[in-house]
């Protein structure tokens, strides 16, 4: 895919056979750290993001063409080659590579950030978006000075925490909800 300024991306994947691609807090941490690394080198604005125990989706807006491809590359392979030597592994961590889609719409921008937030709770792992720390939504509410966010594309959207908060809760529509489902991952 070309990934054209201005525009929004979202990106994910997930682990060979399903499996674990993180498997303790440092890895989600260290992946973090990464990606703020790596961003200084490139013009490109992270929007959302989740880390799942055997998945992951970013919300991306590039600021010059052709700087998704590069950031994801050093990113992911940078980050399989030190968790397969923490871990005693070799090989692909990951399904082969990142899928993405282009988001076309103000509405859709909105309604991928809610189910990017929510993935963990639809998951079960936690009971509210903000008991998982490894998304952004914390920032999206303003409970944390994280710098993984556009707050000003956040404040667009939503005028105080509290409005992100309520649509959080809301029930998707059902067209939205027919967009999404290809990213439902297990």
């Amino acid at each position: 895919m070309e990934y054209l300024a201005g525009h929004y991306y979202h990106v994910y994947n997930r682990g060979c056979n399903r499996k674990h691609i993180f498997a303790n807090d440092g890895n989600y941490l260290f992946l973090l750290q990464r990606a703020k690394t790596y961003l200084a080198e490139y013009p490109l604005t992270v929007i959302a993001y989740c880390l799942m125990p055997n998945h992951y989706h970013f919300l991306f807006r590039p600021e010059e063409d052709g700087t998704v491809s590069p950031f994801l590359q050093r990113l992911f392979n940078s980050y399989t080659q030190a968790f397969n030597n923490q871990q005693g592994r070799s090989g692909p961590l990951f399904e082969g590579r990142p899928k993405s889609i282009l988001v076309d719409t103000d509405e859709y921008v909105k309604h991928l950030c809610r189910y990017i937030h929510l993935n963990p709770v639809d998951a079960g792992l936690v009971a509210h978006p903000e008991d998982w720390p490894y998304s952004n939504y914390l920032e999206w509410v303003e409970e944390r000075k994280g710098t993984l966010i556009d707050r000003a594309l956040v404040r667009q959207y939503f005028r105080t925490p509290a409005d992100y908060e309520t649509f959080i809760t809301q029930k998707l529509d059902e067209t939205l909800e027919e967009k999404l489902k290809p990213f439902y991952l297990d």
